[in-house]
């Protein structure tokens, strides 16, 4: 029993050093905060992006809702999905995988946005 023990402490030690187990002080550590100024989103505007943090291709809109995106934002008629997004608008934005409003995958509050599953594309969008 005694050298099972000693194993099952060396094993813990050893993930540890290796980073298999959380140590406490990082299990403190609180989730990274996402900041308006990774994204380059006008004030205003709602925007999704190509890829994460804010990169790739952006489409924006100034107007409420938009029925069709793929109307006017290339990645979208390119058949790339959406990996982030950035809510600039006044208002919370529900946003869809379908045209015409058809199946809500989410929302954003006003002055939010972040990363997304990234394996949709947003093909209409309205306040909700």
């Amino acid at each position: 029993m005694r050298r099972f023990r000693s194993f099952t402490l060396a094993a813990v030690a050893l993930a540890a050093a290796f980073g298999g187990v959380p140590v406490a002080a990082s299990a403190a550590t609180p989730a990274p905060t996402v900041h308006r100024a990774a994204f380059s989103c006008t004030p205003g505007y709602f925007c999704i992006y190509s890829d994460y943090n804010g990169g790739g291709a952006r489409c924006q809109w100034r107007q409420a809702s938009k029925a069709n995106t793929a109307d006017d934002c290339s990645f979208i008629r390119s058949n790339r999905n959406v990996r982030s997004l950035w809510n600039g608008t006044g208002h919370r934005v529900q946003y869809y995988t379908g045209t015409n409003y058809n199946h809500r995958v989410g929302s954003t509050p006003a002055g939010h946005g972040g990363n997304l599953q990234g394996n949709y594309q947003i093909r209409s969008f309205r306040p909700q």
